[in-house]
């Protein structure tokens, strides 16, 4: 099918059939000092050879590789099997659009149906989804599911769960009629429970945390699935740290009704923030208010197992007011690599992940708490995450170590004001014993000087 542009003619046809005289009044709505007045900024064609230079020269100024980073919230470097890569390089996933046509998409639907199966045997849940875009859309889209479900408008948040996921949940909600109320956090760095008592009452329709919450802590998810419960409310947790799910016991086995979260160390890359992974499960009771595409397998005319796009309650697919989510496509690549990853490492590799993770993390929050005046801030159970407090203003730490080469981690002053100096810090498998003891020397001598 070739593409042919629009002329002239053709442009001054189809203005003057929807009554306007030029492109320009299509914008009118948009104010004046928010469009752009000028051409693109946008250099010249440039031929194939110039543009492979133009690439090189731009990541030759990239000075990640020569840093140490101990940098998380969200985003978290861990070994990928070279077999993840390979497999999903494969023509056949990444040409694809979409797989609307089963009788030619079997195998992209095999994988992504075994994406499902995988999350579900994660989450200890009962369906998941083919994905969704990320861990922040994926948390939104579990507040308007709970919504729809319990036809009441008012959540509850923790205040640990991840600062820019609470902003889109914001965003979501904010002209819905949907009311958001956050729960605080204790001296453990865990959800404040006695807070969560009193803020719950028969209008919440779902309480809302992230395990590992956004501080490291693990929360007490049977605790607040049982509150939840006892008010009529639905109980959803975010993993913005899906390895953990190597190690931790699945949320749906403590009672979460919907687990959804970020898959990003799942088998994709740090890369410039993207693309990154929305997974979300949820109880079977739930599956007509389940937002995306659902890949689900049937049999042929023959009886031959096959696979088909099913459930896709989306509002290119039904009656829009009756759509479960707005959301046109999913991140299908990024789970088939999912799947690649999790099927390349299988149970005990998993875990085997998961235990280096808490083990080298343990090791580095005890060997930072050695330095004088370097304390741990929450005493509470983390897996691969914690916060240390400093006994100095944090940005000449910062630029010092940074001149070491060393990425220290997120400060995080600018989410939390009452945590001043105070540092979140992460440690993965990818971290050697001499990178944590390197660390924690350069650390010590800066807060000497």
């Amino acid at each position: 099918m070739s593409y042919i542009s629009l002329s002239d003619k053709d442009k001054k046809e189809m203005l003057a059939m929807i009554g306007v005289s030029s492109v320009g009044d299509l914008f009118e709505t948009i104010p004046k000092n928010l469009r752009l007045d000028k051409p693109l900024d946008i250099p010249p064609a440039l031929s194939e050879p110039e543009v492979e230079d133009l690439f090189k020269n731009i990541a030759g100024q990239n000075t990640y590789p020569n840093f140490l980073s101990f940098l998380g919230a969200g985003a978290y470097g861990h070994y990928i099997p070279a077999v993840v890569d390979y497999l999903s390089s494969r023509g056949e996933f990444i040409s694809p659009y979409t797989p609307y046509q089963a009788e030619v998409s079997q195998g992209t639907l095999q994988i992504i149906f075994e994406f499902q199966t995988l999350i579900c045997q994660l989450t200890g849940l009962d369906i998941s989804n083919a994905s969704l875009y990320d861990g922040a859309s994926g948390a939104a889209e579990a507040v308007l599911m709970a919504d729809r479900v319990k036809g009441k408008n008012r959540v509850l948040l923790a205040r640990t769960l991840h600062p820019e996921y609470r902003q889109v949940i914001n965003t979501y909600t904010r002209n819905i009629g949907i009311a958001v109320e956050e729960v605080g956090f204790g001296q453990t760095g865990e959800v404040d429970i006695q807070d969560l008592k009193s803020k719950l009452n028969e209008e919440t329709s779902a309480v809302l945390i992230q395990s590992p919450n956004f501080l490291g802590v693990i929360e007490e998810i049977q605790k607040i699935s049982d509150l939840s419960h006892q008010a009529k409310a639905l109980s959803v947790i975010v993993i913005n740290e899906a390895i953990s799910l190597g190690l931790l016991q699945a949320p749906g086995s403590l009672g979460a009704d919907i687990v959804t979260g970020e898959g990003q160390s799942l088998g994709l890359p740090l890369s410039f923030g993207g693309p990154y992974l929305g997974f979300m499960a949820c109880r079977e009771e739930f599956l007509r208010q389940f937002p995306g595409r659902i890949a689900g397998e049937t049999a042929d005319v023959d009886g031959k197992r096959g696979f088909v796009l099913t459930f896709s309650t989306r509002e290119q697919h039904i009656r829009r007011e009756r759509a479960t989510s707005n959301i046109c496509t999913n991140q299908a690549w990024c789970a088939v690599r999912a799947a690649l990853f999790l099927e390349a490492l299988g149970k005990s590799g998993m875990r085997d992940m998961a235990e280096q993770n808490l083990q080298k993390a343990h090791y580095a929050s005890e060997k930072l708490s050695q330095i004088q005046g370097v304390k741990q801030k929450f005493p509470g159970p983390f897996f691969n995450e914690f916060v240390i407090e400093l006994p100095t203003d944090w940005e000449p730490v910062n630029q010092a170590l940074k001149e070491k080469g060393i990425i220290p981690g997120l400060d995080l002053e600018e989410y939390f004001p009452d945590l001043r100096n105070c540092l979140l810090i992460c440690v993965t498998e990818m971290h050697k014993k001499q990178d944590i003891d390197r660390f924690a020397a350069e650390l010590e001598e800066v807060l000497q000087e």
